[in-house]
């Protein structure tokens, strides 16, 4: 019985005190202000549909081939005169038998030169003057002893006297040893030997 009565008397409240809000919301009129018209605002995206441009490519055409070919174009080559090898001038020194060539000569022993009677030189190359000897007009020779080999090479050369001392043995011994012998045979085999050979400086005059 008391629950029952508690309820009624918080029902009775609850109702009391809507009233009284909301007679205080009407300012004591008794009713709520009415508002005669309300404007509502709505935005709305709109997208726009675009649709995408496809380009297309295309080949350009080919222009049509000439009914002609064309002349090949004409190249013009400047000339420029050929230079000429510049001349020089030198008094060289000539040695008697070998008339101033300076190269290999072929045959038996003759001149500028002498040595065994057997000895038969088949390459001969002139010796190289010394300038300080021809400046001076000096003249000599040089005795040398050196070995022939089976091939007919020289080898072991040997200066054993020279006029005017030391003046023409080196030239003397770089010559000898481009210098090709006939091989001495013996039961006809070629065999090494020991030979004897003076070579002469002289000046043509």
């Amino acid at each position: 019985m008391r629950y029952v009565l508690s309820l009624a008397v918080a029902l009775i409240v609850t109702l009391g005190l809507f009233y009284l809000m909301y007679y205080m919301i009407s300012g004591g009129r008794g009713e709520l202000m009415k508002v005669e018209s309300y404007q509502m605002v709505d935005f709305v995206r709109v997208k726009r549909e675009v649709e995408p441009e496809i380009r297309k490519r295309t080949l350009p055409k080919k222009p049509p081939p000439p009914k002609e070919p064309p002349p090949p174009p004409r190249l013009k080559v400047a000339e420029s005169p050929s230079p000429e090898a510049p001349q020089l001038r030198m008094e060289m020194p000539r040695i008697a038998g070998y008339k101033g060539t300076g190269g290999p000569f072929l045959g038996a022993a003759g001149g500028g030169g002498s040595g065994d009677g057997d000895i038969v030189p088949l390459v001969r190359i002139a010796p190289q003057y010394p300038r300080k000897a021809a400046m001076q007009g000096k003249e000599g020779w040089v005795k040398l002893e050196f070995t022939i080999t089976e091939t007919g090479s020289v080898t072991d050369v040997v200066v054993l006297e020279s006029r005017p001392r030391r003046i023409f043995d080196r030239a003397a011994v770089r010559a000898i040893l481009k210098w090709k012998f006939k091989p001495k045979l013996v039961d006809g085999k070629p065999v090494s030997r020991r030979a004897v050979q003076i070579i002469e400086f002289k000046l043509e005059k």
